[in-house]
């Protein structure tokens, strides 16, 4: 039950910062600043429900791991720790900054570089979900490949 709580954690922040990430880059590149404070305020709103993902995450995943050592696991742990802290230092600090910025009205050089900044530290905290999630994968080949040969011979 562990192992599926956390896959459907790290999904869901998988999705949610993919989504966050597509939002704004349509709004910026396609639609008006109404669309862009609009996107702000989502994102703002789908942090309440990211924050716990990723805790759930990361806490489970730690449980999971608990007394177990490999180069797999030593990579999700040191993503995570990454990603928590990139995270809380840097987006949701820029998510906050960008969303009243975009509520004042001031889409100035300084705005357009704190959304630069948000979209590369999103990029990449994509990035390092999809490696955790890949190496998760991986690990878990051999159960999954169990399972299915179980419902196969029922």
């Amino acid at each position: 039950m562990k192992t599926i709580i956390h896959a459907g954690a790290g999904t869901l922040a998988m999705i949610l910062i993919a989504g966050f990430l597509t939002a704004t880059l349509i709004s910026e590149l396609l639609l008006n600043e109404a669309a862009v404070l609009m996107v702000k305020k989502a994102i703002l709103a789908g942090v309440c429900l990211l924050i716990p993902a990723m805790a759930i995450t990361g806490g489970s995943g730690f449980s999971l791991a608990r007394g177990r050592h490999s180069p797999a696991i030593d990579r999700k742990r040191k993503r995570m720790k990454i990603i928590a802290a990139s995270g809380l230092l840097i987006l949701l600090p820029l998510a906050i900054l960008l969303y009243l910025r975009a509520a004042a009205g001031l889409f100035d050089s300084f705005f357009y570089t704190m959304q630069a900044l948000e979209v590369l530290a999103g990029s990449t905290q994509l990035a390092l979900l999809a490696g955790n999630f890949r190496d998760g994968r991986k690990m878990t080949r051999g159960k999954r490949l169990a399972a299915v040969k179980t419902l196969r011979a029922i």
